[in-house]
């Protein structure tokens, strides 16, 4: 099975910065502890262009590795998963917002 990426394109408004950070990388120390998880990247935008100012990358090891850690969470309104943990698109205080997509690589 080929590996696949979760990619959160992350709109945070000024002054919320530090609680993007300090969110996200309670995610990664979570998505660590699960099988399959193999890496996590936090980019930055380097301009003050656009909304999306933040974008964070997990690879998962296939699918199925991200399935069992996203179990429930995009199945309901409070965004849970089976052990509670909200999936990372709903994680986010307001107003900061999450664009949540998984995929997978077709070239390099």
């Amino acid at each position: 099975m080929p590996q696949i990426s979760a990619i959160n394109c992350i709109e945070v408004p000024d002054g919320m910065e530090d609680t993007a950070i300090r969110v996200r990388n309670a995610y990664v120390d979570y998505f660590r502890g699960k099988a399959g998880f193999v890496s996590s990247t936090f980019y930055r935008a380097s301009t003050a262009r656009g909304l999306i100012n933040f974008i964070n990358i997990v690879v998962w090891e296939s699918q199925a590795a991200y399935d069992a850690v996203v179990n429930e969470g995009y199945g309901n309104a409070e965004g849970l998963n089976a052990d509670g943990m909200k999936v990372l698109g709903k994680g986010f205080p307001e107003p900061i917002v999450v664009h949540p997509g998984v995929f997978e690589i077709i070239a390099d």
